[in-house]
């Protein structure tokens, strides 16, 4: 299973757990495990069937392109973390 880490506004939601083991083979699969371990994370990573726009995602510590579709490896670490804007 991969490894998930929780931003800290949303560990709320993961009774304070900074990371869970959840399986899956895309992010899409991974947030709808996460969603049925802890209830409401979803509504807040995902909007229209896509990542939040204020949300990135890293896997094995390179931001992903591909969104909802990148594929995960079962040893991968997923981290959602604030996207970060500016210029």
């Amino acid at each position: 299973m991969a490894v998930v880490y929780i931003p800290s506004l949303m560990q709320s939601l993961t009774e304070g757990q900074q990371s869970l083991n959840i399986p899956g083979a895309t992010v899409r699969q991974i947030i709808n495990n996460l969603e049925e371990v802890c209830p409401g994370i979803k509504d807040r990573l995902v909007d229209n069937n896509r990542i939040n726009s204020s949300i990135s995602v890293a896997i094995d510590g390179v931001v992903s392109p591909m969104g909802m579709l990148e594929k995960v490896n079962e040893d991968s670490e997923v981290h959602f973390l604030p996207a970060i804007g500016g210029g």
